[in-house]
């Protein structure tokens, strides 16, 4: 005979829902934090892969270890260092501008190297071509290069965006307020541990398919050219 599951082990979703606002509000703040950061870390990993592929040798070897230092250690550190470390030497950061400057400096590092493998996948002979054809250097990068580079490193990059917006989840340790530490703080008020994060868990799954399904749109709408070589 089955024996009755003590009251303990059941599990209550009343507390979760009647907070749920407080989640949802934490995930605005994830997709805030998330977007930003791809903006702005998109600005940073154009201007150095154009160092790295076309700067001169001083900028190469700087763009070089910045890289090296972020994709060689942990981005707990990275945030420890800015919220930290940083007020030593007078630059001192509130917890979400802390959280968001680690991930643009996290994203800027990984999409430098995505963005210059696209550029070094354009041959030779179109960027000839369009010497040839008069372009100023700007216009050849722009049109010539970063165009279908772009398309190239498409699905790179946006994957590379759901993996910082889920890296998101590890500014709570420094009070940031995403979703992850809206979870946290239901959860030290309800003590549901199961249930809180099993809404945490969904809606970060929502977030993840519902940005690859935008994403996938956007790369039919957006890249319909043929690419040429």
């Amino acid at each position: 005979m089955w024996e009755e599951v003590p009251a303990c082990t059941r599990f209550n979703f009343a507390p979760v829902l009647a907070s749920f606002d407080q989640l949802l509000v934490g995930a605005w703040l994830t997709v805030r934090l998330s977007c930003a950061a791809m903006l702005i870390g998109l600005v940073v990993s154009v201007f150095c892969a154009w160092g790295k592929t076309a700067g001169p040798a001083i900028l190469r070897h700087v763009i070089d270890g910045y890289i090296e230092i972020i994709r060689n250690t942990p981005f707990l550190v990275q945030i420890f260092f800015i919220f930290f470390g940083m007020p030593s030497l007078g630059l001192r950061l509130s917890p979400n501008s802390a959280a968001l400057l680690a991930l643009v400096v996290n994203f800027g590092a990984y999409g430098t190297e995505i963005i210059r493998a696209g550029i070094e996948s354009i041959h030779k002979g179109q960027v000839e071509a369009g010497w040839a054809l008069g372009l100023s250097r700007p216009q050849i990068f722009r049109y010539v290069v970063m165009k279908p580079a772009l398309r190239t490193v498409y699905p790179a990059l946006t994957s590379q965006f759901i993996y910082l917006m889920l890296n998101t989840s590890v500014v709570s340790v420094i009070s940031a307020d995403d979703l992850a530490a809206a979870g946290n703080d239901l959860q030290s008020a309800t003590f549901a541990s199961f249930e809180v994060y099993i809404a945490v868990t969904l809606i970060y799954l929502a977030l993840s398919v519902g940005f690859s399904a935008l994403f996938y749109a956007l790369e039919k709408a957006a890249f319909k050219y043929p690419l040429g070589r």
